[in-house]
């Protein structure tokens, strides 16, 4: 792939030949190597290298027209201007993207080394090792149906006409195990685990074998559960997808599509109870695909959400923060639209809780750990979930898995009734976030 200095060349020699004055572009490239094994031997092998940019053209008028292309060498960067400049006639005229007004303000200086790729039959020796020891953790254990161990080399950059010029590379490597079991008269229990590291040296897999056992036999031992109301506690996993679920709440675009459980008013408004903060923190030390800037260039941070329970901070692209008359806050992804979406989450402790609760003395609380068909299960637009999990009935420290149920509530209800997050946090691939301690939530056993 050409340097960013020589596309930028590229595209600044092209826009001049053809009479273009205002354009931006936004690109990146993977390289990914990932495998999965099947009791030993490989089952698929896959290396790719793919890579995306979008061109934007504004016209005399001030209409934007949009292309992709995965050519950057000059023709492939001419072509694509022209095209995106004959598309600008047919541009839409109302609430017209422009340029971030951050796009060449200084973003944050992070210490960053990529990792080095390794070779693909390190990649499937460490899986049929990692696949081999959680069959060998417990006769019941029968096969691992899902499995996988991945490394990605990421670069990005964006560059503009008013002289924005920005690029970053981050590598990162993964392994997800997912046992099934088998045993004579019981069901077949599954659970799984996933890491997550800059590379595959410092992957955690032995950690991720052992989360993915222990899980696996606490479910061996499976009741059913009586419907009814219950404590509930949330892994931090369980709760961050729950909580992204609902991220129109904070999201600017949302509001504007009327498509949110806020409005524009919002800001201010008690929409959790005190002992929750939330903040988006793209920068976070844990983040192992931290972005500097996002799609339209404009520096990341870390934004504070939810501070004490009060709503403090919508998140933006340049777009939704023109017109609600705000600041963009690094969180666009540019397209034939620009959305805006959500980068990482860091969930804490407000205010101090008035009691400190452990699973350790709880009696008859329910662990969720995962939950599931978020798709189907989530109204985003009314506040309300019903959703299947897989969890646990804890009483005093002694973990019954539960057979098969629901957990469902209205979302805004929920943040209002949190009573304890805990001190010890956890990092997931979407944020870091500790167990959230809920009260009276529906749980319909089945069956």
């Amino acid at each position: 792939m050409p340097t960013l200095q020589e596309i930028a060349g590229y595209a600044a020699d092209s826009a001049k030949k053809q009479g273009i004055q205002k354009y931006d572009v936004y690109g990146s490239s993977v390289d990914e190597t990932s495998v999965q094994v099947d009791r030993g031997e490989p089952k698929q092998v896959k290396a790719s290298q793919r890579s995306s940019v979008i061109v934007r053209v504004w016209n005399e008028q001030g209409l934007v027209g949009v292309t992709t292309t995965t050519d950057v060498d000059p023709n492939g960067i001419d072509l694509a201007l022209q095209t995106a400049a004959d598309a600008s006639t047919f541009g839409a005229k109302d609430h017209v993207p422009d340029f971030s007004p951050e796009a060449t303000a200084p973003v944050a200086a992070l210490e960053y080394e990529k990792a080095a790729p390794a070779d693909v039959q390190k990649l499937i020796q460490t899986l049929v090792d990692a696949e081999r020891e959680l069959l060998e953790a417990h006769p019941a254990i029968a096969s691992v149906p899902y499995n996988g161990i991945a490394q990605r080399d990421v670069d990005r950059f964006y560059l503009n006409s008013e002289g924005a010029l920005r690029q970053e590379g981050r590598s990162y490597a993964s392994v997800y195990l997912y046992s099934k079991t088998e045993q004579d008269n019981r069901k077949p229990r599954s659970a799984g685990a996933m890491q997550f590291d800059r590379g595959l040296n410092s992957l955690d897999v032995q950690a991720c074998i052992d989360e993915a056992s222990e899980k696996t036999i606490s479910h061996l031992d499976y009741h059913k559960i009586d419907s009814g109301k219950y404590t509930v506690v949330f892994s931090a996993e369980a709760f961050l997808s729950l909580f992204d679920a609902f991220s129109n709440l904070f999201n600017a675009q949302s509001i504007l599509d009327n498509r949110s459980l806020s409005t524009a008013e919002s800001l201010g408004e008690q929409v959790a109870v005190p002992l929750l903060t939330v903040y988006d923190d793209a920068l976070h030390a844990e983040n192992i695909s931290a972005e500097t800037f996002d799609g339209e260039g404009t520096p990341t941070r870390r934004l504070p959400i939810i501070t004490d329970g009060v709503l403090r901070n919508f998140i933006h692209s340049a777009g939704t923060a023109k017109r609600m008359g705000a600041e963009p806050t690094g969180h666009a992804s540019i397209g034939a639209k620009v959305s805006v979406d959500a980068n990482f989450y860091h969930i804490m402790a407000g205010q101090p809780s008035s009691e400190t609760l452990s699973l350790d003395t709880a009696e008859n609380v329910v662990f969720i750990d995962d939950v599931q068909a978020l798709h189907a299960g989530v109204n985003a637009l009314q506040g309300s979930f019903s959703l299947p999990f897989d969890g646990w009935l804890v009483n005093k420290g002694e973990k019954t898995s539960i057979e098969s149920a629901t957990v469902a509530g209205d979302f805004r209800d929920l943040l209002k009734s949190i009573i304890h997050v805990e001190a010890e946090a956890e990092v997931t691939p979407g944020g870091v976030c500790p167990r959230i301690w809920v009260e009276s939530l529906s749980i319909t056993g089945e069956g």
